[in-house]
């Protein structure tokens, strides 16, 4: 190899997976696109409500792929009932809509449903991101608004889990007038990254003590994600990846074994990860050091209308800390905030405990309309 060759161009070899160096890796790992679909099809087979599933065509040709439950109950009344506002659903990092599959059919009892994968994830197109932290954010949220024109909703209840809850912010401060209720789900990227040298406040302190340390598989990531795309690794162990995604996140097939007694969803989260990173590299442009955002959130959030409401919502068990939800009730001052924290759930809060985020989130959508 060319000793001129930079570190970072092979880098770029490694992820986009297009150098002659590397053409052989994606016949070496069992993955495609194909898997991937069905993958996700034995997930939503579980679903008896209507389930619309399809590719919205974005107008930059960009495909989202788009999930849209709704209740059968409700499809032929005597009388019909006012519109309810729909709830759209925003998954985090290196998930898919498949995700949400507790989730989806109990909050489709009175409004329509809608999930997406993000622009760069799961079975939506992959295009290039650029390596500019804002410019990056601006192309996942000018996608969910060319999504939300294409599918012709006015207005919506926005949530978003972790990294969603990040880009739903986003997407709330530049498209107010299209959220009614911003919902946030253990958000990403919310406070600034401290200073270990000078800042270790005892209050801090004691808060960390009552959350859990950093799962074995943020740390993994962590690792690695200074040198190459977060997930490099998953695609750089080829057929011994599938072992990988079940060994290091193990927790995937216990939240959802009473539906699946084998490596469905585990599987699931392998194929959307395993493909051409896209989504993921925006996310790493976005990230400094996985747990921390380039452009903190916290920085930005008075800039939501006061008049718009916010819930967000935290795994008391997460090791994301609930503590920027308190900063935001002091920042937005009068404007309806809430902080609540789900018992016994750690970060994927709506699979944890997915009775009580149901019927938390089907309260706040009834308060809308």
């Amino acid at each position: 190899m060319d000793p001129a060759t930079t570190t970072a161009q092979l880098q770029n070899d490694c992820e986009t997976e297009t150098g002659s160096v590397w053409s052989w890796w994606p016949s070496w790992r069992p993955t495609s696109m194909s898997l991937l679909k069905t993958a996700e099809s034995k997930i939503l087979s579980c679903i008896q409500n209507d389930l619309w599933a399809r590719f919205v065509t974005l107008p930059n040709q960009h495909r989202i792929w788009t999930l849209t439950v709704s209740n059968k109950v409700l499809k032929k009344p005597v009388e019909p009932p006012a519109a309810k506002t729909p709830l759209v659903m925003v998954h985090g990092f290196g998930g898919g809509v498949g995700l949400w599959i507790r989730n989806l059919e109990p909050l489709s009892r009175s409004r329509p449903v809608y999930a997406f994968d993000l622009l760069g994830f799961g079975r939506s197109s992959r295009p290039p991101f650029p390596s500019d932290a804002a410019k990056a954010e601006e192309q996942f949220v000018e996608s969910i608004e060319h999504w939300r024109q294409s599918v012709g909703l006015e207005n919506m209840i926005l949530l978003g889990h972790s990294l969603g809850g990040y880009l739903a912010t986003s997407y709330a401060i530049q498209y107010p007038s299209r959220v009614s209720h911003l919902i946030l789900v253990d958000p990403w990227g919310y406070p600034e990254r401290p200073n270990t040298q000078t800042q270790q406040p005892q209050s801090q302190g004691a808060e960390v003590q009552k959350r859990p340390p950093l799962p074995r598989w943020v740390k993994a990531i962590a690792a690695v994600v200074s040198l190459f795309n977060p997930l490099a690794v998953i695609r750089a162990a080829g057929p011994w990846g599938p072992g990988l995604v079940n060994r290091f996140r193990p927790d995937f097939k216990r939240k959802f074994e009473d539906l699946f007694d084998d490596d469905t969803m585990t599987q699931y989260i392998y194929h959307c990860n395993a493909q051409t990173p896209s989504g993921e590299v925006g996310f790493r442009a976005m990230s400094e050091s996985l747990g921390w955002a380039k452009r903190p959130m916290l920085q930005r959030v008075h800039l939501l209308p006061p008049s718009m409401p916010l819930t967000m919502l935290y795994g008391a068990r997460s090791w994301v800390d609930s503590s920027s939800g308190d900063t935001v009730v002091q920042i937005r001052e009068e404007a309806y905030t809430k902080v609540q924290l789900i018992n016994d759930a750690s970060h994927h809060v709506y699979a944890d405990e997915p009775e009580t985020f149901n019927r938390v989130v089907e309260n706040i959508c009834n308060s809308v309309n």
